[in-house]
């Protein structure tokens, strides 16, 4: 792994439901739920704000100091948020050892600039911002690193990813990551279409001209 795992305090909680869960939160705790390995699903709390910061440096796996339990090693599988999706309110967890085979959801780290970026009307498009692969516990990387510089053509795709040691894609090898979009003909063609209208209109204008000098002359009769 790209770091030593880290190694977090964590208690048991007796009752669980939203509203109590709602009163953990407010206390600065995080609710979360371990299954797995056979083992009866064990509900527990932890430090909101040391773990939340651990899930932004892209903590995949735990150490809990669980009290009175022991340790546990632990995969982070899922997390819940909230309403409006930018905090963390509940986590999943499963029981692992740092051996087993997993498949997990990695993000990417991009960096550098495609030469295709240097042209005029020219925009670089993420696609996608995560990745599934393969691999042991221990070898989880905390982000997929992208050098944009070794793109030379018009897409990068997960086939072109340069994995760790150990990693594996279990993403379609063709699914594109970055592509070069044009912007430049598309403004062109907005552009064209006023222009178009007006040229339809000026044989109507046209043949609007003497009817209007019929009028006339019918005003002065």
């Amino acid at each position: 792994m790209a770091k030593e795992v880290p190694t977090i305090q964590a208690s048991t909680r007796d009752k669980i439901g939203s509203r109590y869960s709602k009163r953990l939160r407010a206390a600065g705790r995080l609710p979360a739920v371990i299954y797995g390995h056979g083992s009866e699903p064990l509900s527990v709390h932890v430090d909101e704000k040391i773990t939340v910061g651990a899930l932004k440096r892209g903590l995949h796996v735990i150490n809990l100091e669980i009290e009175g339990k022991g340790a546990e090693t632990c995969l982070v599988k899922d997390l819940q948020f909230g309403h409006m999706g930018d905090d963390v309110i509940h986590m999943d967890l499963t029981r692992v050892n740092l051996d087993e085979l997993v498949t997990v959801t990695v993000s990417f780290e991009f960096y550098g600039a495609p030469d295709a970026a240097k042209k005029s009307g020219v925009v670089i498009v993420n696609e996608l911002n995560d990745i599934q692969v393969n691999c042991k516990v221990r070898d989880i990387p905390e982000h997929i690193r992208i050098d944009l510089t070794t793109m030379h053509g018009d897409t990068f795709t997960a086939g072109d990813l340069k994995l760790p040691t150990g990693v594996t894609l279990a993403n379609d090898p063709h699914a594109v990551i970055v592509r070069v979009q044009i912007v430049k003909e598309e403004a062109a063609g907005e552009a064209a279409a006023p222009a178009a209208g007006a040229a339809a209109a000026a044989p109507a204008a046209a043949a609007a001209a003497p009817a209007a000098k019929d009028e006339k002359k019918a005003d002065k009769k």
